[in-house]
């Protein structure tokens, strides 16, 4: 019975840090491409981690900079949707990475990762909006 309550709070435990990982995906995203870029042009491993934390906070910077200095509505919500839709991307792949085992149905499983895709990205544009706004509210 113990060890079904284990791994009951360590599976819910690793979809936590998923989802919040999921989060922040295109950050991600741009972190392993600057870092496979410098690594590629010959830099070393100091110098691609470098390469990779700035790309990442740039491209939040850039995303929170739009939020807080743009007054057109629809420029705030592209700016929004470029962040969250990496996010969509991997919440679709998080729950249906999950649930794969568990559902034999094909369709139910891709409505399943779909929902699941779709709240992640939701909550990656309610999170970011709401950082952006906190940033430049003061």
């Amino acid at each position: 019975m113990t060890l079904i309550l284990l791994a009951i709070s360590l599976t819910i435990r690793a979809c936590v840090i998923a989802y919040n990982l999921a989060i922040y995906s295109l950050p991600v995203m741009a972190a392993i491409t600057a870092a496979q870029y410098a690594w590629g042009a010959g830099a070393g491993v100091l110098m691609s981690g470098f390469a990779a934390g700035a790309a990442a906070l740039l491209s939040i910077a850039l995303v929170i900079g739009v939020l807080g200095l743009a007054k057109n509505p629809v420029l705030r919500f592209i700016a929004l949707v470029l962040f969250a839709v990496p996010a969509v991307i991997a919440g679709y792949a998080l729950v249906y990475g999950i649930t794969k085992n568990a559902i034999d149905s094909t369709i139910a499983l891709n409505l399943l990762g779909g929902i699941g895709g779709l709240v992640i990205g939701v909550s990656a544009i309610i999170n970011l909006n709401t950082l952006g706004e906190s940033v430049f509210s003061r």
